[in-house]
C-alpha cells in the first residue's frame, strides 16, 4: 500500500519492476484520486486539503488534467480589447495615433475592440470642421518650440496625401514637446477628475479621423460611445449632435459600433440630475432608430449601458435599463476597478481576497441580465488595476500584472464575452503603452495573451497536497491555473494543442505535474518575470530570461519560448505569471474552430 501511495503522489508510471498486478491496483487508486479532486469547472482550482503525509514537509506537487472533449465555455476572438480615453484630445495625444511605433504596438494585440470612451465622454462634442490653419514659413531657430501647432498642421497635410493606412514619422523634438505639454495638461485633467468638474471637449471632423485611421491601420475595430449628457428640458436625450457624428462618419464609410454614454448611474454627481435606467433605456431605443434612418449603420452593434459597480442602486438602474432597451443592445456592459489608486500598495496586487472581488460583481450582472435576456452577451468593459488613473510605480509595473492575468482568466472562465483595458495610451498609469510609446508590463503580458491564448475555454482538474486550514480560516488559491485550446491564429501550435496561463502568488516556487491527457507531451513554456533591481516594481519584463523590447518602431520581437522535455514537472518560480503551450495534444475541443 505504501508502495502505491507513493507512486500516485508522485504521478510516475510504474516502473518494469512492479509486481504482477500492481498495476491493477493502482488503476482504482488513480480514479480515486480525481474522485477528490475538484469539479471540472473553468476557473475553479482549489484541491481538497488532504494531510500531509510524514517526511513531506513544505513541498507540493500538484496533479494537473484538462478535459480536452468539449470547451466549458467560448468566448470573442475579441476577448481581449482596448480603450483610449476622449482626455488625449485635450492633451494632443491624439495627434500623434498615426505614429508608426504605437500602429505596430496595437497591431500586435489585434484582432480587438478599440473603444473610445471614459469620464469625458458625457461632455464630448462633434464639430465638423477640419481644423484649416496656415503654416507660417520654415525651420529655423526654435523653429519647433515656436511652431508646434504649425507642425501638426503640416503633418496632417502630409498625411492626406497618403493612401490607405496613413503613417507619420514624427521628429523626436516634436515628441519631447509633446510630452512636456502633455505633462502640463495632466495636471488639469488630474484636478478636474478630483473635483469631479469636467470642461467641455469639442472633437473635430479631423480629429475623428485620425482616430479611426488608428483603429483601421491597427486592426481594431472604433467602437464610439456618445454624449448622453446633452438632454432636453424633459430630460430625454437630445440627439442632434450624435445625429451629425452619425452621418459624417457614414460618409467616410466609417465601420463603427456604438454606444451611449459612460458610468449613467453617476450623472448625478456630474451635472446634478440623474437619468434613470427607464430614461436612458428610451435614450437607446431612440439611438437605434436614428442608426437604422442611416444606411451605413441600420446594422451596426450597440452596446451599453457601461454602468459602474455593481452596487444596490446600480443594479437597480441596470434592471431599470434592461426591461426598456435589453433587446436594443447587443451586449450588456459594466466597467471595474480594483483599487482606489491613490491609497495602492504593491502588495495589494498579491492578495487573493482582491482578486477574488470580481466573481461576485459577475454573478450579479448575470443574474439580471439572464432575468430579461437571458444568453445576452455580457462584456466588462472600462476594466483597470487602479481607479483614478493608478498609481506610477504601481499600476504601470509587473505587480499589477498579477490583477491583469487574473482578471483575464476568471473572466473567461465565467463566460463574460469580452474585456476591454483601459487603456492603450496616456490615462494615469493603468495604460499599456508609456508616453514614449515603450510597452510596459501589462503589454507584454497581453501580447502573450494574445498570441497563445483561444477563444475555447477548458476546464481543468486538480489533485495535490495542500495544508489545513486553521478553524475559522479559509485557505485562498494563490497559485491560478487556467486553459484554453492554443489560439488558432498562431501556426507554431497544430490544433489540438493547449495552453495553460499560471498565476503563482506564493513566496515560494510551486511543481506541477501533467497528468491524464497532457501527460509525457511536450511542453513549451513561456516565463515572464521581472527585470531589473526594481523587482516587483519594475516596468521591464524578461521572457525565459531574455529582456523583452521592440525590435524598431515596425516590429515587435519574437516571443521564444524553452522547450521542456515530454514528463518534465512543471517548476513555477515564486511570485511569477507563466504560460505554457502543451503540443500535440489532439485535443477534441480544440481541433476545430
Amino acid at each position: 500500500s505504501e508502495l502505491i501511495r507513493g507512486f500516485l503522489l508522485s504521478g510516475m508510471p510504474c516502473p518494469s519492476s512492479c509486481p504482477p498486478g500492481l498495476l491493477a491496483l493502482i488503476a482504482p487508486g488513480l480514479a480515486l484520486m480525481a474522485a477528490f479532486s475538484l469539479p471540472s469547472q473553468a476557473g475553479d482550482r482549489r484541491a481538497l486539503p488532504v494531510e500531509k503525509p510524514s517526511g513531506v514537509k513544505g513541498r507540493t506537487l500538484i496533479l494537473l488534467d484538462v478535459n480536452t472533449k468539449s470547451p466549458v465555455r467560448i468566448i470573442s476572438e475579441n476577448f481581449l480589447s482596448l480603450q483610449l480615453d476622449p482626455s488625449i484630445i485635450h492633451d494632443g495625444w491624439l495627434d500623434f495615433l498615426s505614429s508608426r511605433r504605437l500602429v505596430t504596438l496595437a497591431r500586435g494585440l489585434a484582432p480587438a475592440f478599440l473603444r473610445f470612451a471614459g469620464k469625458r465622454t458625457d461632455f464630448l462634442q462633434f464639430h465638423n470642421v477640419k481644423n484649416p490653419a496656415k503654416s507660417r514659413g520654415g525651420p529655423g531657430p526654435d523653429y519647433y518650440l515656436k511652431n508646434y501647432e504649425d507642425d501638426i498642421v503640416r503633418s496632417d497635410i502630409a498625411l492626406d496625401k497618403q493612401k490607405g493606412c496613413k503613417i507619420a514619422q514624427h521628429p523626436d523634438i516634436m515628441l519631447e514637446l509633446q510630452r512636456e505639454k502633455a505633462a502640463q495638461m495632466h495636471l488639469v485633467l488630474l484636478k478636474e477628475q478630483f473635483s469631479n468638474t469636467y470642461s467641455n471637449l469639442t472633437l473635430t471632423a479631423r480629429s475623428l479621423d485620425k482616430l479611426y485611421n488608428f483603429a483601421d491601420c491597427s486592426g481594431l475595430h472604433l467602437i464610439f460611445a456618445l454624449n448622453a449628457l446633452r438632454r432636453n428640458p424633459n430630460n430625454s436625450w437630445n440627439s442632434s449632435n450624435a445625429l451629425s457624428l452619425l452621418k459624417y462618419s457614414a460618409s467616410k464609410k466609417y465601420n463603427i459600433s456604438w454606444e451611449l454614454g459612460n458610468e449613467p448611474n453617476n450623472y448625478r454627481t456630474l451635472i446634478g440630475r440623474s437619468v434613470n435606467g427607464s430614461q436612458l433605456g428610451k435614450d437607446y431605443t431612440q439611438l437605434r432608430s436614428l442608426m437604422q434612418l442611416i444606411r451605413t449603420y441600420s446594422r451596426a452593434h450597440l452596446y451599453g449601458p457601461n454602468i459602474g459597480r455593481p452596487r444596490k442602486n446600480v443594479i437597480a438602474f441596470l434592471e431599470g435599463f434592461m426591461k426598456v432597451a435589453g433587446g436594443t443592445v447587443d451586449a450588456v456592459t459594466w466597467q471595474h476597478y480594483y483599487i482606489d489608486g491613490r491609497v495602492a500598495k504593491v502588495t495589494d496586487f498579491l492578495k487573493t481576497r482582491l482578486l477574488d472581488t470580481l466573481s461576485d460583481q459577475i454573478r450579479k450582472i448575470q443574474k439580471v441580465v439572464n432575468t430579461y435576456t437571458p444568453g445576452k452577451k455580457i462584456w466588462l468593459e472600462g476594466v483597470g488595476t487602479t481607479s483614478a488613473g493608478g498609481m506610477n510605480n504601481l499600476s504601470d509595473s509587473y505587480a499589477a500584472g498579477f490583477l491583469w492575468l487574473n482578471t483575464l482568466g476568471l473572466l473567461a472562465s465565467q463566460g463574460i464575452d469580452v474585456v476591454v483595458r483601459h487603456s492603450f495610451l496616456d490615462h494615469g498609469h493603468n495604460h499599456l503603452v508609456d508616453q514614449n510609446f515603450n510597452p510596459l508590463p501589462d503589454y507584454w503580458l497581453s501580447l502573450l495573451y494574445k498570441r497563445l491564448i483561444g477563444p475555447k475555454v477548458l476546464a481543468i482538474h486538480v489533485a495535490g497536497l495542500q495544508r489545513k486550514p486553521r478553524p475559522g480560516r479559509v485557505i485562498r488559491d494563490k497559485l491560478r491555473i487556467y486553459a484554453h485550446c492554443t489560439s488558432y491564429h498562431n501556426h507554431n501550435y497544430v490544433r489540438g494543442s493547449i495552453t495553460l496561463y499560471i498565476i503563482n502568488l506564493h513566496r515560494s516556487r510551486k511543481k506541477i505535474k501533467l497528468a491524464g491527457t497532457l501527460r509525457d507531451k511536450i511542453v513549451h513554456q513561456y516565463l515572464l518575470q521581472p527585470y531589473g533591481k526594481d523587482g516587483l516594481h519594475s516596468k521591464l519584463v524578461q521572457l525565459n530570461g531574455q529582456p523583452l523590447a521592440m525590435v524598431d518602431d515596425g516590429t515587435l520581437p519574437e516571443l521564444k519560448p524553452r522547450p521542456l522535455r515530454a514528463g518534465r514537472t512543471l517548476v513555477i518560480p515564486p511570485l511569477t505569471m507563466s504560460f505554457y503551450v502543451v503540443k500535440n495534444v489532439n485535443a477534441l475541443a480544440c481541433r476545430y474552430r
